[in-house]
């Protein structure tokens, strides 16, 4: 069998011998998976390839399509660095560098696609075994307004469903979607660098028992950090979520799945969002920051939520939310509305959910745990004074302040 394993910096396009991996890499990708299906056309022997991407700046012109199992394309080194200081700074000539580094691609994007990997197949069994690892995806500009997070362009993105799909030591920056994935079984995204990209993880239609962990991520002042749709199992752990996205984890109809051991920063309410039928759900031993935005130019940005919608919003019944911590640090004149009382979890909806054991620290008085007048039977535990709980008419619950 020839190699399995290919360089993009050696590789030519019978056809096209004039492309090269620096001009479009894209197409070279492509012409190498071509080579890969014609040199495993057996069912009974695919063990698939690795595409290796040397440190170097590559574009993008054609849309990468994945669409066989066993697949590794691995550069060296995420190479991610801030775009947006780099915009906003002015003169940044006396800089040593000023792009992003390492095996980056230029999402460029001429053929009129929007994604740079797309990974689709029809048909049985799923695609599995695919794994996108240590390079960067780098959207270059967010042109005309570099602080819009939208030019329509997507990193990663699968549209069919996928079995133990892993995305790890990514670097990602300037794309208005990082990476999208329906209907994901085992899907592993860790220790990647998702940063100033619109939305960083959409997790949509389905998915079950996958982990999202150990990455630092910021999305856009209108995106979700991490969203998971109708997702069953999943693991969202040891994740640094820092601003300026409008959640830094979104549950919607999601049930049995565990929020765990992050750190949340954010400069609005809604930080973790139970969304719709959620249930079952547990959110225990994070630590929550809110305060106010620095950055002068995103300082006039709407707050998607108020602070009465509470940094941690649950919808839906049997959720566990204990033992987190909650820091808010932000002046009166950020607070909407004017003058409220800031909410650190809201029980929205649902029956026998379950508040226990959660700190706050803050500069301003604020209710630890605010209960919907729909809600029944919730259980509340030493989470702050009887000040500090506010039940709404109508709720049913039983509330033990903290001694």
């Amino acid at each position: 069998m020839p190699s399995t394993i290919y360089d993009v910096t050696t590789w030519t396009i019978p056809s096209s011998p004039g492309t090269t991996a620096e001009s479009d890499i894209g197409a070279i990708i492509n012409s190498i998976i071509a080579d890969i299906k014609a040199n495993q056309p057996s069912q009974d022997s695919k063990p698939g390839a690795v595409i290796y991407i040397p440190p170097g700046d590559y574009s993008l012109k054609t849309r990468i399509l994945i669409d066989i199992s066993y697949l590794q394309i691995k550069g060296s080194g995420h190479g991610f660095t801030s775009s947006s200081i780099r915009y906003n700074a002015g003169d940044t000539s006396s800089w040593h560098e000023i792009w992003p580094g390492g095996s980056r691609i230029r999402v460029e994007n001429t053929d009129g696609n929007s994604e740079a990997i797309l990974i689709h197949r029809d048909g049985l069994p799923r695609l599995s075994s695919i794994e996108l690892v240590d390079f960067c995806l780098d959207g270059v500009s967010f042109t005309p307004d570099q602080n819009s997070y939208q030019n329509g362009k997507i990193g990663v993105r699968s549209t069919t469903p996928t079995d133990s799909l892993r995305i790890t030591g990514m670097g990602m920056v300037y794309l208005e979607r990082a990476i999208v994935v329906i209907e994901a079984d085992a899907l592993h995204i860790t220790d990647n660098f998702l940063c100033e990209c619109g939305n960083c993880v959409e997790l949509t239609g389905s998915g079950q028992a996958s982990m999202v962990n150990d990455n630092l991520i910021g999305a856009g002042p209108s995106g979700f950090s991490i969203f998971a749709e109708h997702h069953f199992g999943l693991i969202i752990s040891g994740n640094n979520i820092f601003p300026r996205g409008r959640s830094s984890v979104h549950l919607k109809n999601a049930t049995n799945n565990m929020v765990s051991a992050n750190r949340l920063h954010a400069f609005y309410s809604g930080m973790v969002t139970m969304e719709g039928a959620c249930h079952n759900n547990l959110v225990s031993a994070n630590h929550f920051l809110r305060n106010a935005e620095t950055f002068p130019v995103f300082q006039s940005t709407p707050h998607p939520e108020d602070d009465l919608f509470g940094l941690v919003h649950v919808q839906g019944s049997g959720n566990t939310v204990t033992s987190n911590h909650f820091s808010f640090d932000a002046p009166g004149s950020d607070i909407t509305p004017s003058g409220a009382k800031p909410t650190m979890v809201l029980v929205k909806s649902g029956d026998n959910n379950y508040i226990a054991m959660n700190h706050h620290a803050a500069n301003v008085a604020v209710n630890a745990v605010v209960l919907d007048g729909s809600t029944t039977d919730t259980k509340v535990l030493d989470c702050g004074s009887s000040a500090e709980f506010q039940a709404l008419s109508g709720a049913t619950f039983g509330f033990r302040a903290t001694p």
